[in-house]
C-alpha cells in the first residue's frame, strides 16, 4: 500500500519512504503545564493546558533548532497529517533511533495524527526539528 496517498505535508518523501512504512517528523513538542480532567460521563472533561518547549540553535546560521529534553514526559506534534478512508487504520510505532536513545511513544492504531505522548528517559534527549521520530505502517 502506498501510504503517501493518505499523508499530507511530507517533509522529504524519498527519505521518509526509504524503509518499511512512512516515517513521520516532529514539528513541535509540548509539556503539560496544568492538568486536564477526565470524569465518567464527560460532563467535566477539560483539556490540559500545554506549554510549548522551545528549540535552541547550535549556531546562528543553522536552519533548524534542537529541543533539549530532560528526562520526563512530553507531547509531540507531527508535521504530517493523515486522511484515512473509513475502512482503514494504520499502526504508529516509535523509530528504532529513538528507542536506542532511551525515548519512546506508545504504539497506536491511528486514524488521524494527533499529539502523541513521548517518554524521555535517563540523561535526556537532544532532538532536532523535523527529525524522523515515528513510523506509520498499514495494518
Amino acid at each position: 500500500m502506498d501510504l503517501t496517498e493518505f499523508v499530507d505535508d511530507i517533509v522529504h518523501e524519498p527519505t521518509q519512504t526509504d524503509g518499511r512504512g512512512l516515517d513521520l517528523t516532529v514539528a513541535g513538542i509540548s509539556r503539560v503545564a496544568e492538568p486536564g480532567r477526565v470524569d465518567f460521563g464527560g460532563g467535566e472533561l477539560t483539556a490540559a493546558e500545554l506549554e510549548a518547549v522551545e528549540t535552541e540553535r547550535r549556531n546562528p546560521d543553522d536552519d533548524y533548532g534542537w529541543w533539549n529534553l530532560e528526562s520526563g514526559r512530553y507531547l509531540i506534534e507531527y508535521n504530517e497529517s493523515l486522511t484515512v478512508p473509513s475502512d482503514e487504520r494504520f499502526l504508529l510505532q516509535t523509530r528504532d533511533e529513538l528507542l536506542a536513545r532511551g525515548a519512546f511513544h506508545p504504539t497506536l492504531h491511528v486514524e488521524s495524527l494527533d499529539r502523541v505522548p513521548l517518554v524521555v528517559g535517563g540523561a535526556g534527549l537532544r532532538l532536532k526539528e523535523n527529525a524522523r521520530v515515528s513510523t506509520l505502517l498499514s495494518e
